[in-house]
């Protein structure tokens, strides 16, 4: 019999990670940020850019989840992760740089609360956050794509972040 969210035994559980989205804007995409991060319990979502509308769009893709996960609308990405490095969070970028690590081969500490930082659906990750991040992570690909879409990018990264935290 398949199983539903009514008849699953799941454990409810928040891990303490944040994550912070650079220029998503595209409602499909911030909705299935919401879901994925229900599904994998982040703390909260900071949304920042100056077009975030979280409209019927949106709401469709989440499924109800922005009802659930902690949200934030803020203009500059930048000045919420020089926020979150003065609190103690560990800034992790995802982006495929020349300094980037593939994300397999790190160790998340449980040591210090993790802001997963994602970017713009075209642009990727800003340089200015890029500089401040303490760790930069990229998913091996191997296809003739040098990208992948950023909710799919989120899903990986959480997968691998809450595996280790456990």
């Amino acid at each position: 019999m398949q199983l539903n969210h009514y008849n699953t035994n799941f454990e409810k559980r928040t891990f303490p990670i944040t994550l912070v989205c650079d220029n998503v804007t595209n409602a499909p995409n911030l909705g299935s940020l919401f879901r994925v991060a229900d599904a994998f319990g982040v703390e909260k979502i900071i949304l920042c850019g100056q077009n975030i509308t979280l409209g019927r769009k949106m709401a469709k893709t989440s499924r109800a989840t922005e009802k659930f996960v902690p949200y934030e609308i803020n203009e500059s990405a930048t000045a919420v992760v020089e926020g979150l490095i003065n609190k103690g969070y560990q800034i992790i970028s995802i982006e495929i740089t020349n300094e980037s690590v593939p994300i397999h081969q790190f160790e998340f500490s449980k040591a210090q609360p993790i802001a997963f930082v994602i970017g713009d659906e075209n642009f990727g990750v800003s340089e200015a956050i890029l500089k401040i991040s303490n760790q930069i992570l990229h998913i091996d690909m191997f296809g003739q794509n040098s990208s992948m879409n950023v909710v799919q990018a989120t899903n990986i990264a959480l997968y691998e972040a809450t595996k280790q935290l456990q």
